[in-house]
């Protein structure tokens, strides 16, 4: 097991999910959308274990890391942090608000796949009262999506503590302007976004995803089912999508990559093969439903990337 410890800025989150056996399009009149008023019946529902942080933690954990992840929780949360215990994950930076619920996502799919969210942010508003210096000694973070003022504050403390971190923003890209977006990618060593996220970043900033990857160590861009770009040294790099047992359920799949992202590099792996053991583990967490229902050994994960890579993990 890894002895470094790694900071995961984030939130921890409850993921409700429905499906409506019909489609929202046969429901809802478009000539009345200014009255609409509508209830889908969902015979289906799941509850899951969710939130970035809580699903970068539960990964690195599997991978043999020691996370620490750092999140605001409502006075619900007991189950989570019972749990996370439990998988000998540190919980020593989670910090709970008593007069808020843990931030809670509820999300109705229909047959098309089409979705319909409601988030609750809850107790994640408060991510600011947590520190960086709070959490010891740290090798590598993260600041994942989270409260916005947590996010600005945490890369400033990263960077004054010179930890080095990765700058994930996620959905929370909308919340930044061009002077914010600036200042994360001067503190960050890393960034790592999805393709729209990553268009999006480019617009805000008005750089290309070379020049903004030649203000970091590294930039990440994963593009679902076409694999990976890392841009590292002046050139962008082609990582395959590891193909996976089964399509079950993207959500998390982001987040298990940077579990594995976050593996490699606090082992000193070169980001190229950290983004190899990070496109694995996204395949491995694609075949099952939720963020936090998958599990393979070590032994498992270490057969599995050298049957796809060729070389040893």
């Amino acid at each position: 097991m890894s002895s470094k410890r790694v900071l995961i800025c984030g939130s921890i989150a409850f993921d409700t999910i429905m499906v409506f056996e019909g489609r929202f399009k046969d429901q809802i009149l478009p000539d009345q959308v200014h009255i609409l008023n509508v209830a889908f019946l969902v015979p289906t529902l799941r509850k899951d274990w969710g939130g970035c942080a809580g699903n970068i933690t539960y990964g690195l954990k599997m991978l043999g890391g020691n996370p620490v992840p750092m999140a605001t929780v409502g006075h619900d949360a007991a189950g989570y942090l019972n749990r996370f215990q439990h998988l000998g994950i540190d919980c020593s930076s989670l910090r709970t608000v008593d007069s808020e619920f843990t931030a809670q996502a509820f999300i109705t799919t229909d047959l098309d796949d089409n979705q319909i969210t409601a988030f609750h942010p809850g107790a994640m508003t408060h991510s600011h009262l947590n520190t960086v210096e709070s959490a010891g000694d740290i090798a590598l973070g993260i600041i994942a999506p989270d409260g916005r003022d947590g996010m600005i504050q945490h890369a400033e403390q990263f960077a004054a503590a010179s930890v080095p971190f990765v700058f994930d923003p996620g959905q929370g890209l909308p919340m930044f302007g061009k002077a914010e977006l600036d200042r994360f990618i001067e503190l960050a060593s890393y960034a790592a976004v999805n393709d729209y996220e990553a268009k999006m970043l480019c617009d805000k900033t008005g750089n290309t995803l070379e020049e903004l990857a030649s203000r970091l160590e590294a930039l990440i861009v994963t593009r679902g089912a076409e694999g990976s770009w890392v841009f590292v040294n002046g050139q962008r790099h082609d990582i395959r999508c590891v193909k996976a047992s089964e399509i079950a359920d993207p959500t998390g799949c982001g987040d298990a990559y940077r579990g594995g992202l976050l593996y490699g590099l606090s082992n000193g792996m070169p980001v190229l093969k950290a983004a190899k053991l990070a496109s694995l583990m996204g395949a491995l967490k694609i075949a099952h439903k939720g963020g936090q229902n998958y599990a393979f050994s070590r032994t498992e994960i270490e057969e599995r990337f050298k049957a796809e890579f060729g070389e040893a993990l």
